[in-house]
């Protein structure tokens, strides 16, 4: 029953095919280019879909190249964070020399920068290591300060570094003054339990009149320290027990707590 329209088709086929060979080349390329542009959509959209699934392949990374790659970028964010975290150190230091060059040009001193590079462990707040010595020209009982005020002298001298005794120290004595109208002088000693803050000034007059907040300085009754070395303020002032003589508290004008660079001063 199927068998007629079976060969019907073939026999259409066959007359079609037979056109088209008989055609002229003209008419042949022609319909060929048409039914060419019928198809070509199709082969187009099936590249693009190839090239697609291909660059979707290779944007899936396996996950442990992901971690690698996540674990390089946080290694690169603490190296920055580290370069500008020296950097503003960097500029802080550069800030606080350039501070201490220019108080060296107003100081009537000769002064050398030196750094502080160790506390003596067995006497921690009392004694402080710097990093210059006998070859550079550092002896004992040189007087070395910062730029707020005293901190002590050098006490023993290495050829490359030096030992210095800060002030508050009981082999650390300093005649000292006040500034002012008051007129009285006397030793600065240790303040018992030393805490890097507060020293006391001896051996006052028992009727000094002496208030806080007035200026304490080397006095310059010394072969040590020359006259006018900022040291502190008075906090408070009592008589002694005996009566003989008055003994105020002074406070430093250096922190003996956080030093860093540090002036040595020759005669």
């Amino acid at each position: 029953m199927f068998k007629r329209p079976y060969y019907i088709a073939v026999a259409l086929v066959a007359l079609l095919t037979l056109l088209v060979l008989n055609l002229p080349g003209s008419t042949t390329a022609r319909l060929k280019l048409g039914i060419g542009s019928i198809f070509l959509p199709l082969f187009g959209v099936t590249a693009g879909a190839q090239q697609a699934a291909a660059k979707a392949g290779e944007a899936l990374l396996p996950k442990s190249e992901l971690i690698r790659a996540n674990q390089a970028l946080r290694r690169q964010n603490q190296e920055l964070q580290l370069q500008a975290m020296q950097a503003a150190e960097t500029t802080r230091e550069n800030s606080r020399l350039r501070q201490l060059l220019g108080w060296k040009e107003k100081s009537p001193w000769k002064l050398k920068l030196v750094r502080v590079i160790a506390r003596d462990p067995a006497n921690w707040w009392r004694t402080v290591q710097i990093d210059r010595g006998s070859l550079d020209g550092l002896r004992e009982n040189l007087p070395v300060l910062t730029s707020e005020g005293l901190i002590g002298r050098v006490s023993a001298v290495g050829l490359t570094s030096a030992r210095v005794i800060l002030i508050g120290d009981a082999n650390c004595k300093v005649p000292a003054a006040i500034l002012g109208d008051v007129g009285e002088s006397g030793i600065i000693t240790s303040a018992g339990v030393f805490d890097g803050a507060f020293v006391n000034l001896t051996y006052l007059a028992n009727r000094a009149n002496l208030k806080p907040g007035q200026g304490v300085v080397t006095s310059g009754f010394s072969t040590i320290y020359p006259k006018g070395i900022p040291i502190g303020t008075i906090a408070d002032a009592r008589l002694v027990e005996s009566g003989l003589y008055t003994e105020a508290q002074v406070k430093l004008a250096a922190n003996l707590n956080a030093l860093d660079e540090v002036w040595v001063l020759f005669p």
